[in-house]
């Protein structure tokens, strides 16, 4: 059975997430509280489309509604990108719940807020969650599914089958955490990055060409721990036995929050293209990422 969606914010991630949605079959219902925005979007989304090489006819699916309510008619699945203020997410999210049928699941896109925090005190929270995706998520596919401890398991599971029917790759978490998953991650390996060009150690571009030609290679494929799997003759456990205390040390010597200084931002700006080429290296980073997509795709 096809899911309808209901797309509330249409900034780029709620675009992103209309390809995604769209090119998978299902109605697509969009609404934005800025009058511009619905607006542009017809064009905004054909641009979109194109720059991914997909093909523009998946739009017949897709409608503007002047309210929210008319949006949320008939949706089965909400997908919310609204601004990363808890006032903000609280009204919306208080609005969600009166207006969306019972059934209807409402995720957010937040990638810092968790759901008990604009749920709390609301009838519907059991159906609320977030389902953070990695921008652009019409290229990246990784998407979090983040419950809070009112959450209910039913949410989680047609969660996850949908993101699955739309071709995402749900990673299902089992509770609320600062930052999830991919933030976390992205934090330690920033923090020690910054630490080691702020020390002299290495230059920006040389940090860069080792993940980008060196970790990132593999892990494009495997990830971290399949990778370690294979780096040592008797698997995970031998790779553990033989340089886990190694690890171990470099990880405890390794820089936490006190790398993230304006010292280093300005050793960094120097050194990386300047914020005019941003827009043009953004668009060259999506189509790069879209010829990634669709090789990895190939191979699947």
């Amino acid at each position: 059975m096809t899911t309808t969606v209901a797309i509330i914010g249409c900034g780029l991630i709620g675009r992103a997430w209309t390809i995604v949605f769209a090119r998978a079959g299902c109605p697509v219902r969009l609404w934005d509280a800025v009058p511009e925005v619905l607006e542009g979007l017809p064009a905004a989304l054909r641009a979109m489309c194109e720059e991914a090489g997909e093909d523009p006819a998946i739009l017949e699916r897709v409608s503007v509604h002047q309210t929210m309510a008319d949006a949320l008619d008939g949706a089965g699945w909400v997908q919310e990108n609204g601004p990363e203020k808890l006032d903000v997410k609280r009204a919306i999210y208080a609005e969600l719940d009166r207006l969306a049928a019972p059934g209807t699941i409402l995720a957010s896109s937040s990638s810092a807020l968790v759901s008990s925090q604009f749920g709390e005190g609301l009838a519907g929270r059991s159906r609320m969650m977030v389902a953070h995706p990695v921008n652009p998520p019409h290229v990246i596919p990784v998407v979090e599914l983040c419950p809070s401890l009112d959450t209910a398991p039913e949410v989680m599971d047609r969660a996850e089958a949908l993101m699955m029917q739309v071709r995402q790759v749900p990673v299902r978490m089992t509770g609320e955490i600062d930052g999830f998953v991919l933030n976390r991650l992205q934090a330690v390996l920033l923090a020690e990055s910054l630490r080691l060009v702020a020390e002299g150690i290495v230059t920006p571009e040389g940090v860069d060409d080792t993940l980008r030609h060196g970790l990132a290679r593999r892990w494009v494929l495997l990830g971290a721990l399949a990778t370690i799997n294979l780096n040592a003759p008797g698997g995970v456990a031998d790779y553990l036995d033989r340089y886990g205390p190694t690890m171990a040390r470099l990880s405890d010597d390794a820089a936490r929050g006190e790398a993230f200084t304006p010292q280093v931002a300005a050793t960094l700006a120097a050194a990386l293209p300047e914020p005019s080429r941003v827009p043009e290296l953004s668009a060259k980073r999506d189509r790069d990422l879209t010829a990634l997509a669709h090789f990895l795709k190939t191979r699947s």
